[in-house]
């Protein structure tokens, strides 16, 4: 979000003057090499070419949201208490499975040490600070409005100080109750703590559902992670994610992130020009203005893999999402561990070289079993997000706004939107050229040949042991195999 953020701003508000970048080092690079890298995306790639001028607003600033006042130095604290007028603030870890301390470090503390720099700036005019959808999943229906937290965050963080890692995860699931990560919980503390220390400080929280990749801007079906539905579609397109549970009538409650980007905007502008007397918060979801559910997002997932497949595929594209918990723990067994295993003993019969690991299919398959485990909460739960707060803000758009700023989805047609996000998937994620694609449909027909073919073998080899057994069975099974010969040519594509 924060590269489309800072895309949108250099190419739709002239007026900005300049965009003050927090940036750590990482890696060895410090935070003026960090903003070259940025500016090597491919979504700047127009401002590059036809507006280079426009990058010389951006200013990179050394800090980290874990240091104490961020670890600025006090020149730097001088300069962005005496210039800045607007703060975005989405800087948090997303990670579904990190452990509570990291989390409460990064999405509680950091939004106070936030603030307290707030506190700093006399020009100040709008923080906006992102939350989540999310923060809020113990209930069913979720207005805009800041809630009670779940616990008290003075609190949380004091008893956290003293303890050590081993018995922070042994309290964690009963402190988090209802929901189901450190994400969510820390989230919602991260609220209250802006209600509790903000004071006069112009404050707007939003709150966005899952996050995929570009309707419009600055590219159709630009992404630049694997979190969510991204690494979803890779997996499926790969061949490696054959089953995951999940509720084929729930709301897949997708949003783009360029509608949250000019959502995030739009509210910057209203809250610095109306300067509402409380905090407003404001959905940015879809499940309200254009649902979309699990099993229509299954439907449109697979022709478009087999469409657009990508060069390199591990098995062909397979499977289905499964309602039941059993049937698709079966499932995984048989589609995921079963195959993890054989490809490895295989590649060790083969005598793969050492350093390549000889558990590389079993840790694969691992990491996305974990991956989908992670998902699994909101792919099987139903939320109503009321929303009236954003659609009212949408209605105070005029003339070029109202088109700049868009983050109504109502116009949004999710078979061509799936289209573009596969593409983009391929080409920013995989790093696959779209001139590949010919030579990847041709290896994908191969692929479905060999699937064809193992699936044939594995029958003929039940077939001949119960042979052996039986003249019955053998018929039966001449009759199923005549069978199943008439479904394979009626029904092509194998789900192995």
């Amino acid at each position: 979000m924060g590269k489309v953020l800072v895309e949108k701003l250099l190419c739709c508000c002239s007026g900005v003057k300049t965009i003050y970048l927090l940036l750590r080092s990482k890696g060895g690079r410090n935070s003026r090499m960090r903003l070259e890298e940025l500016l090597n995306a491919e979504i700047f790639r127009n401002i590059r070419k036809k507006q280079p001028h426009l990058l010389s607003k951006l200013v990179p600033v050394h800090g980290d949201i874990i240091l104490p006042g961020f670890g600025l130095r006090p020149s730097d604290m001088t300069l962005i208490a005496n210039e800045v007028s607007v703060v975005f603030h989405s800087a948090a870890t997303v990670k579904f499975d990190e452990p509570l301390k990291r989390s409460v470090e990064m999405n509680i503390i950091g939004t106070r040490r936030l603030v307290e720099v707030c506190h700093k700036m006399p020009l100040l005019v709008a923080l906006i600070h992102v939350s989540t959808a999310y923060c809020n999943c113990d209930r069913d229906e979720v207005d805009e409005i800041v809630y009670p937290p779940p616990a008290n965050p003075q609190k949380v963080i004091d008893a956290l100080e003293w303890m050590d890692e081993d018995l922070v995860a042994l309290i964690t699931p009963k402190l988090l109750g209802n929901r189901p990560n450190t994400y969510t919980y820390t989230k919602a503390l991260a609220e209250n703590i802006l209600v509790e220390e903000c004071g006069s400080l112009p404050v707007a929280i939003i709150r966005p559902s899952i996050v995929t990749a570009a309707w419009k801007d600055p590219l159709p079906g630009w992404i630049d992670n694997f979190n969510g539905p991204s690494g979803l579609i890779v997996a499926t397109g790969k061949g490696v994610l054959r089953s995951m549970l999940c509720q084929p009538c729930g709301t897949a409650d997708l949003i783009p992130v360029d509608v949250v980007i000019n959502l995030v905007i739009s509210v910057a502008w209203y809250t610095a020009t109306k300067r509402p007397n409380n905090i407003m918060v404001y959905h940015c979801t879809s499940g309200s203005q254009n649902r979309l559910t699990w099993g229509e997002l299954e439907s449109l997932i697979f022709p478009l893999v087999y469409a657009h497949p990508s060069k390199e595929v591990l098995r062909y594209p397979g499977g289905s999402f499964k309602s039941n918990r059993l049937r698709n723990e079966i499932s995984v067994f048989f589609n995921h561990q079963v195959p993890a295993q054989i490809l490895d003993f295989m590649a060790r019969i083969l005598g793969r070289k050492p350093n390549l690991g000889l558990e590389r299919m079993v840790q694969l398959y691992s990491r996305l079993n974990r991956a989908v485990s992670c998902l699994e909460f909101f792919t099987t739960h139903e939320w109503t997000f009321h929303n009236s707060n954003a659609e009212t803000l949408y209605e105070q758009l005029v003339g070029k706004d109202k088109k700049n700023f868009d983050f109504s989805i109502k116009s949004l047609n999710w078979p061509s939107y799936f289209e573009d996000y596969v593409l983009g998937t391929r080409k920013y994620l995989l790093k696959e050229d779209p001139s590949t694609l010919p030579a990847a449909r041709k290896n994908l027909k191969r692929m479905y040949l060999y699937s064809q073919l193992t699936n044939i073998l594995f029958l003929l080899g039940i077939w001949r042991l119960l042979m052996i057994r039986s003249n019955i069975t053998r018929r039966l099974l001449w009759f199923f195999l005549s069978i199943a010969v008439r479904l394979y040519r009626l029904f092509p594509v194998s789900f192995i």
